[in-house]
This record gives C-alpha cells, sequence and structure tokens, in this order.
C-alpha cells in the first residue's frame, strides 16, 4: 500500500485530496490544525523541523501534497503586517522546506506538489497568465507563495527532487469556508429565503474571478504529481465569470430577483480583486487534464449542497 502525506488536511483542497486518495487506496497520513487549536496556529507539527525528518523518514510516502495555506478573504479584516509575514512565511516557506529537505536527506524517491496560487501574478496586465508569466506578487500571500514556488524550483533543478508547483487559480466546493465571496452569496441567499435576512451586502458584483471547481483542482494535483517530470502547471478554467453572474445564478436556483435583495457596499473590501485568468494550456497538453463541470454548473452543487443542509432529506 502506497502512503501518501496531506499537509493542510483539514482544509477544502486537503479534505478533497485525502478523500481522493483514500478511495484509490492509498494510507493517507493528514496534518492538519486539530479542532481544539486556536485558529492562528501553524498546521500541526511543519513547524518542526525533527518532526518532520522522522516522520518522512520513517514512512517513505509516494507522495507529499503541501496544501497548507494562511489565507485571509477580500472582506476580512486583515492582521498586523508583521504578524501576517510572519504566519505567511512560516505556512508557506519554512515548513515547506522542512519537508523538502526532509526529502532530499531522508527519502529522495519521495513526490511532493505544492499548492501555489494565482496570487503570485500580483499586477500582472496579460490577458490569459501562464507559466512564463513573470510573477509579480503584491501582498504577503502572493509574495510567500511566490517563495515557495522558487523553493521548489530550486529543489528541483538544482538538487535533483521531484518537487512540482501548482498554480491555483479560485476554486470552490462546498467545503469552502464561509468568509470567502462564493460562500458569502451562498449562505446570504439561503437568509433572504428563509427570512433571516432582507438583502445580501457585497463588496463589488463587477469583480470578475476565474473560478473552477475544487475537486477538478485536486484531480490536476494528483495529474502533476504523477508526472514522468516535475515542473509549475497553472491551474484555471481560462473563463472569467463575475459576482454579479455568480449572484444571478445562485437567486435563479431560489427563485428570487436581485433587485431589492442586492447592495453593492464597496468599502466592504480590504483589499483589491484583481481580475486574473489562468491559461492551463501546459496542463491539458502534459496530462489531459480538463474541467469536468461548468461554471453554472459548479454554483448549482454548491447551491444544492447548502439547500441539503437546511431541508435534509427524510
Amino acid at each position: 500500500m502506497k502512503t501518501a502525506i496531506v499537509v493542510g488536511n483539514r482544509g477544502q483542497d486537503g479534505s478533497l485530496m485525502t478523500w481522493r486518495l483514500e478511495q484509490e487506496g492509498y494510507r493517507v497520513i493528514g496534518i492538519g490544525r486539530t479542532t481544539t487549536d486556536p485558529p492562528d496556529l501553524l498546521p500541526a507539527g511543519i513547524a518542526d523541523r525533527r518532526t518532520v525528518f522522522e516522520l518522512v523518514g520513517r514512512l517513505q510516502p509516494a507522495e507529499i501534497y503541501y496544501l497548507a495555506s494562511y489565507h485571509h478573504a477580500a472582506e476580512e479584516e486583515q492582521p498586523d503586517p508583521l504578524v501576517l509575514y510572519d504566519r505567511s512565511f512560516a505556512t508557506h516557506v519554512t515548513g515547506l522546506l522542512n519537508f523538502l529537505e526532509a526529502i532530499r536527506l531522508r527519502s529522495r524517491d519521495t513526490r511532493l506538489i505544492y499548492a501555489g496560487s494565482s496570487h503570485v501574478f500580483g499586477r500582472a496586465t496579460a490577458a490569459f497568465l501562464d507559466e512564463s508569466t513573470p510573477l509579480n506578487p503584491s501582498a504577503a500571500y502572493g509574495i510567500t507563495k511566490t517563495a515557495g514556488i522558487h523553493c521548489c524550483r530550486q529543489y528541483r533543478d538544482e538538487l535533483g527532487l521531484f518537487a512540482a508547483a501548482a498554480i491555483l487559480f479560485n476554486h470552490e466546493s462546498p467545503l469552502r469556508r464561509r468568509e470567502f465571496v462564493s460562500q458569502k452569496i451562498i449562505r446570504g441567499t439561503l437568509d433572504i429565503l428563509q427570512k433571516r435576512s432582507e438583502r445580501l451586502l457585497l463588496g463589488d458584483l463587477s469583480a470578475r474571478v476565474d473560478w473552477g471547481y475544487a475537486p477538478d483542482f485536486v484531480d490536476a494535483m494528483v495529474r502533476i504529481c504523477r508526472e514522468k517530470q516535475a515542473g509549475d502547471f497553472v491551474v484555471a478554467t481560462g473563463e472569467s465569470h463575475s459576482v454579479h453572474d455568480f449572484v444571478g445564478i445562485v437567486f435563479g436556483l431560489a427563485g428570487l430577483t436581485l433587485e431589492g435583495h442586492v447592495e453593492e457596499k464597496r468599502e466592504m473590501l480590504r483589499k483589491p480583486v484583481r481580475p486574473l485568468v489562468g491559461d492551463a494550456g501546459k496542463l491539458r497538453r502534459v496530462t489531459g487534464w480538463s474541467p469536468s463541470v461548468s461554471f453554472e454548473e459548479m454554483v448549482t452543487i454548491l447551491w444544492r449542497a447548502a439547500m441539503r443542509e437546511v431541508q435534509p432529506s427524510t
């Protein structure tokens, strides 16, 4: 039986990845926050080099999926900049380096894939962003994710490890945290439907996003991890849709009209949302990957999952 380590196993991608690998017959070791941890703690163990070395050396995992992330949504209150950088670097860089070094010294056949982010492109202005687009991050999240990608490149190119990076654009599932705009729309619509609220408040209805379906992105990372040669891969749909589009689909499913129910308050945004669209041409060519659901199908999946929570089948 093959063993895989999923770092960040309690998040959206980590939960989906764990399920996917277990379905394939893998023994999966998850590393993540426990339910009793304060929310600002690092995923358990990744900051302790000795613990990581012992774990990797003992398990000799076939694959490591480094999905740990310290992230804030656009409408969330931002912490002190120094605190933000400390936590971001510890999660996106220091923990990653501990695993890369453990592989180099204790388990050189292990394959590692690092979950990057479209935020590494930051201020990019190109219509479509791919692996050749310069990395130009503009905030702590993107800066530290960029550093993680560069670490993978060095360990891959200079030290001979299989260290791949997936540059992930936005992707959603029913497991998405509630502070992100997709779930704010879903939950806010439910509140209106159930008479708990009269309006859905959003920061910018015109903001455009390259939105994919999280299980598809997990599938992409598995494919990247099992390729003959490691590399960097953009994972994206190549399409952008506005927040207004998203709301329109959800309201249509709920039998509501936008008029009188949706209010735009741009002052809610704590940071700008840039309209980044990815070009996953390399991923498609090399691995044969393609999205399994459309944007509208993805939104419908999210809505139906939420409805099942409030109207469970009898």
